[in-house]
């Protein structure tokens, strides 16, 4: 049965299928889900490649990189596998970031897969297109972490209405500017 937020749902939990890339970027966060299923989709050869990108975070005792670095090498993804970024202090500046490691090891991704946490899919999804070149195809692969919020599962108590709308008020503090950007 339809309900009146379901065009809320459509937008903010962004999905594609899968397919090999050359990268996995995950957008930060202090949740291991995130790492864990990068390092899957790394094992199953998605990507030779996966770009953590997160500084300090007040939940941890490191940078949100060192901690998704450390999950990504006990879950067997080599070191030499796992990029660095661990100055941004937002999504923004997770694709700004993650960018500039990108050139730094002259890396030119054609297709990225963007792995990040279920309700924030939509705006990291449009953070990367943002700062990244127009032709590089962008996969998402949502991750639902402990607190089970979900495009099923959202609406159904207070933290998860309360998650989905801050990223729809946040979505329109970040992209105001840009959206005359994007139709020249």
């Amino acid at each position: 049965m339809p309900h009146p937020f379901d065009c809320i749902t459509e937008f903010i939990f962004a999905e594609t299928p899968l397919e090999p890339a050359d990268i996995i970027l995950v957008p930060g966060g202090s949740v291991p889900e995130l790492m864990e299923q990068a390092a899957a989709l790394y094992h199953r050869g998605m990507a030779p490649y996966i770009l953590p990108s997160g500084g300090a975070n007040p939940k941890l005792q490191m940078t949100e990189w060192e901690f998704l670095r450390r999950i990504g090498i006990e879950l067997g993804v080599p070191e030499r596998a796992i990029l660095r970024e661990d100055r941004a202090k937002h999504t923004f500046q997770n694709a700004e970031f993650s960018w500039e490691t990108l050139r730094q090891h002259g890396l030119r991704p054609n297709k990225a897969i963007l792995c990040c946490k279920a309700f924030h899919a939509r705006r990291a999804l449009l953070s990367y297109r943002t700062v990244f070149p127009a032709d590089v195809t962008f996969l998402v692969f949502p991750v639902i972490d402990k607190r089970n919020i979900s495009r099923e599962t959202w609406f159904r108590d207070g933290k998860g209405i309360e998650l989905v709308m801050r990223e729809v008020e946040k979505i329109g503090a970040y992209f105001g500017r840009h959206i005359p950007n994007w139709v020249r």
